[in-house]
């Protein structure tokens, strides 16, 4: 686990310094990148959540690590939704996102904060701290799928 995530950590910092359009030279890359970004994010906050509703043992070292991929990965995705990304590839982002840019902007810096939120709870190792945190990074989640994407 720990060389994964030194591995994404890694992975991060690669992406973050490279301009957007550095990375991407098709659209379906950058549409393959955030995609990819959201299902390693969505993995690990699997873990926590089964955790929190009771579906499996609370394990602070594993919820304190998923934790931490999460609060990388939700910085990941997002300069992937530049100009001309919205096409190339199956993908269920609405049209909103590029329409709506400043209020897509908020729903991104939510989950951000939310979860360096759960970073920070599961860093505690109380299951009651990752709960509460878990359910404010959870509906800035939802409210973004509400808004953002097809069903």
């Amino acid at each position: 686990m720990k060389k994964l995530a030194a591995f994404i950590f890694a992975a991060a910092a690669v992406a973050l310094s490279a301009p957007a359009s550095a990375q991407f030279a098709k659209s379906e890359d950058a549409i393959k990148y955030r995609q990819s970004a959201f299902f390693v994010m969505g993995q690990h906050f699997g873990r926590i959540g089964a955790m929190v509703n009771g579906k499996a043992p609370f394990d602070a070292k594993a919820a304190q690590e998923s934790a931490d991929i999460v609060a990388v990965m939700s910085k990941l995705p997002w300069e992937a939704f530049g100009p001309g990304t919205d096409k190339g590839a199956t993908t269920k982002a609405l049209p909103a996102i590029w329409s709506e840019q400043a209020k897509y902007k908020e729903h991104s810096d939510k989950l951000q904060a939310e979860a360096t939120k759960l970073a920070a709870a599961a860093k505690t190792g109380n299951l009651d701290n990752l709960k509460s945190a878990f359910g404010s990074a959870a509906s800035s989640c939802k409210a973004c799928h509400d808004n953002f994407r097809a069903k």
